[in-house]
């Protein structure tokens, strides 16, 4: 595996800059946590990371074949059962009984058929994680995926998220220090323009 790098990149919305000359470094196996204002440059840097971007000039290395997500918004086939949900992304690997035992890791019974139209929200963020963690990407990109959780099913999802990912590169996008002091992972700051700095 190797560092995720970021050189020189810029990108534009429309001729309006979004992110302007930026210069960043993932390491490798790594947690990273992201902060800053809304509108900075986020969300577009995490598209970048996921490949649905390109950058209008500099170039991002380190990329692995494997990635996995999960967005500010769920995206969940919504008439699906959550176990149906993470099967559909993954495929047939890894087994029902391990999706199960994610899902109830998560708080969740990874056994029923209620379709997740029916979850609450905070319920359906931890289907949105669940899902991202089955799928066993080398990078694990979230943005804001705690979002809606209360404090007792956050602590839950990130022991889980700690304990399957391991020795792979995982970007957080968040508002709350908090989550990132309980991932143990330092802190970057993004200011308009993509600006980056350590805190």
């Amino acid at each position: 595996m190797k560092d995720i790098v970021l050189n020189r990149v810029s990108f534009a919305y429309e001729g309006h800059p979004v992110l302007e000359d930026l210069s960043l470094t993932l390491p490798a196996g790594c947690i990273t946590c992201l902060m800053g204002p809304s509108g900075c440059g986020k969300t577009t840097l995490f598209r970048l990371l996921c490949g649905f971007l390109s950058p209008d000039s500099g170039s991002i290395s380190g990329i692995p074949r494997r990635i996995s997500a999960a967005f500010q918004e769920d995206r969940l086939c919504e008439d699906f059962s959550a176990l149906s949900n993470l099967r559909f992304a993954v495929g047939s690997r890894p087994d029902r009984t391990e999706l199960i035992s994610l899902l109830d890791s998560l708080g969740l019974d990874g056994d029923s058929p209620a379709p997740v139209r029916t979850f609450s929200g905070g319920m359906k963020r931890r289907v949105a994680i669940a899902r991202a963690l089955a799928a066993e990407g080398n990078l694990l990109l979230l943005d804001e995926p705690f979002k809606g959780l209360d404090e007792e099913s956050r602590a839950a999802a990130v022991k889980v998220l700690l304990a399957r990912t391991a020795g792979k590169t995982v970007f957080v996008i968040t508002h709350d220090p908090a989550e990132a002091e309980l991932l143990s992972a330092p802190i970057l700051e993004m200011s308009p323009g993509g600006h980056i700095s350590y805190k």
